[in-house]
C-alpha cells in the first residue's frame, strides 16, 4: 500500500466516522466528553482501517500506519466541524439513538 492509498482510505473512513460516532454519543454529555469519545473512536477506526486495508503486516510500515490513523482523525474532526455539525445531522442521530426512560429496564 502506498502513502496515497493510506491517506485516501483514511480520509474515506474519517468522512463517515462522525455519523457512526453520533450513534454512540449522547446529547447530555459535555462537549469535552464528546470530543474525547470522538478522538478515541477515530484512533480505533484508524487502527481498524490499517488492519483492514493492509492486513496485520501493514503495521510493520510505521509511516503508512501513522498516516492512515492521522488521516482518519483529522478528516473525521474536519468533516464534523464543516459538514455534519452545521447540517445538524449528527445531532439528529444522537437524539434518535439515545434511549429514553421508557426504553431502559426497570
Amino acid at each position: 500500500m502506498s502513502l496515497v492509498d493510506s491517506l485516501t482510505t483514511g480520509a474515506q473512513v474519517g468522512a463517515l466516522l462522525p455519523l457512526l460516532t453520533a450513534i454512540v454519543q449522547r446529547p447530555v454529555w459535555s462537549p469535552q466528553v464528546k470530543k474525547i469519545v470522538a478522538v478515541v473512536l477515530a484512533l480505533v477506526a484508524g487502527v481498524v482501517t490499517v488492519a483492514a486495508s493492509g492486513g496485520w503486516q501493514q503495521f510493520q510500515h510505521g509511516s503508512l500506519t501513522f498516516a492512515t490513523i492521522i488521516a482518519v482523525l483529522t478528516v473525521s474532526q474536519s468533516t464534523y466541524d464543516l459538514l455534519w455539525k452545521p447540517s445538524r445531522i449528527a445531532r439528529v442521530i444522537e437524539r434518535a439513538t439515545t434511549p429514553t426512560k421508557a426504553d431502559l429496564p426497570e
